[in-house]
């Protein structure tokens, strides 16, 4: 009779080769247990030039320590560029890894720009076993149907566990909070338009300035900032780690009305700018302090970046000895380098070498493919079209961009990088530098080219000198503006 039990040698090699495959088993399960997902917190602030902060901008007059602590314990891009040069069409991007152009952002006021079935950073993370949390500035749009009813197609429509915030400015109205996709209290109150007094010397879009509007009953504009501080560090505090976290904190500010609190009220030497600046770096500061309390600073990647350039003229430049640009030309809206690329700090405990510095070209775009990569997931071919993974460069390792496109702010201008070759396809700002908009001279240039690293300023145009190179970027341009960008490579 043959036995089913095996013996012998027969039961010594199996036995070796049950201890085997436990041990690799074992091996494969403390392997996946050291390298979890990272937690994930975005810093977005609104309006921040890329030389107000000093780790950008040695010259800087505004004390940014937060900001520039994150420089030195992680990553510095100085090539970063957000996707559009105004809050809407950069948020736009930044969530979906689409470049703004490629819908009609103009529509946020009344509905949502993401489509039910597009997917986010939000929704990406959310099917990778993440907890998503917003917080802040939405400005891309709800379906509004009146502030007593629900308003889909927000945050929590798009991939988001909660949503506490703002639809968009404080300086556009109506002004309310929104908890997930209710108003707290509909905007039942009036307040009226405000500007700086003339003897300030700030420009109409700077200052104090907001607009009047319905407001609620609760909503103070002074102390919006501070209370999305408090809520973000109320997420990170009770945070259950068996997820992990996606936290994304998208601040209103520096952006108008600057409102510093007392506490900050002429601490820096570039008036109620460089004041607010400063209280908002003490709010980041405060939200890297909740993460290292709740033991989550040595697991968490944090990105701390501008949505689009500063409100910050030559006059200003002039009076204060700040330059908010940072040497780039122009402001917020421009085609011009100041209007897009942004200050951008990636800290990454374990992963982003401590005070290192990339130069790599990267868009706010390439969150969606980057994040992917980090959680080990596959986006489907019809999302991110303009997105590319930087994880290699967080590394220290280059990364796939070498092309960049963008539509400028208040006109159809369109630049086009490629490696340090920027083309703009018109002559001006095609944004809120003057001049804004330039007719062509009969045989001049229609459009601008730039070699950035030989002219980061855009002080010379080499448009008539270098026509194969203008050529070459013109067909670069329009074959992303009508192919998808990732899809060309």
């Amino acid at each position: 009779m043959f036995s089913y039990f095996p013996t012998g040698i027969a039961a010594h090699i199996l036995s070796g080769m049950l201890f085997k495959c436990l041990l690799l088993s074992l091996i494969a399960l403390m392997s996946s247990q050291a390298k979890p997902k990272p937690n994930i917190v975005i810093i977005l602030v609104d309006d921040m030039g890329y030389g107000d902060p000093g780790c950008f901008n040695p010259r800087s007059m505004i004390s940014t320590p937060h900001i520039d602590s994150l420089a030195r314990e992680g990553m510095k891009f100085t090539d970063a560029h957000a996707p559009g040069p105004l809050c809407h069409m950069s948020r736009y991007g930044l969530l979906t890894g689409r470049y703004p152009f490629r819908t009609n952002v103009g529509l946020w006021p009344k509905n949502p720009l993401i489509k039910a079935d597009q997917m986010t950073i939000a929704s990406l993370a959310k099917s990778q076993g993440y907890k998503t949390s917003m917080v802040g500035k939405w400005h891309v749009g709800f379906k509004e149907n009146g502030y007593d009813k629900p308003l889909p197609g927000g945050p929590v429509d798009r991939g988001f566990d909660s949503y506490f915030g703002i639809r968009a400015s404080t300086d556009i109205p109506p002004y309310f909070y929104i908890r997930n996709n209710k108003a707290v209290h509909p905007p039942t109150g009036h307040i009226d338009k405000e500007l700086s007094p003339e003897r300030t010397g700030w420009n109409g879009i700077q200052g104090r300035m907001r607009r009047a509007g319905g407001i609620s009953p609760d909503m103070n504009i002074d102390e919006v900032l501070p209370n999305f501080t408090d809520e973000a560090v109320k997420i990170i505090r009770t945070h259950q780690k068996k997820k992990p976290l996606m936290l994304y904190l998208a601040y209103p500010a520096p952006h108008t009305p600057w409102l510093p609190s007392e506490k900050f009220l002429g601490e820096s030497k570039v008036g109620i700018y460089g004041d607010f600046v400063m209280m908002v770096d003490a709010q980041v500061g405060k939200v890297l302090t909740a993460l290292k309390r709740a033991n989550m600073d040595k697991d968490t990647l944090v990105i701390f970046t501008s949505d689009n350039g500063p409100c910050w003229f030559d006059k200003d430049v002039t009076k204060y000895g700040h330059d908010s640009q940072g040497g780039l030309r122009g402001m917020k809206a421009d085609a011009w380098e100041a209007g897009h690329r942004m200050p951008f700090v990636a800290r990454w405990p374990g992963v982003t070498k401590p005070n290192s510095t990339s130069k790599q070209l990267i868009c706010f775009t390439d969150f969606l493919a980057t994040f992917a990569d980090i959680m080990g997931a596959k986006i489907p071919q019809e999302a991110g079209p303009d997105s590319f993974s930087f994880l290699p460069s967080l590394k220290g390792k280059p990364s796939l961009r070498d092309t960049f496109v963008m539509r400028a702010g208040s006109a159809k201008v369109m630049t086009v990088r490629e490696g340090h070759w920027k083309l703009i396809d018109a002559l001006g700002s095609g944004g809120f530098s003057r001049p804004k908009n330039v007719k062509p001279k009969p045989a001049g240039a229609t459009g601008q080219l730039y070699h950035l690293g030989k002219d980061p300023s855009e002080s010379k145009n080499l448009f008539l000198e270098h026509p194969e190179i203008v050529k070459r970027l013109f067909s670069k341009l329009e074959a992303v503006k009508n192919v998808s960008h990732r899809h060309l490579k």
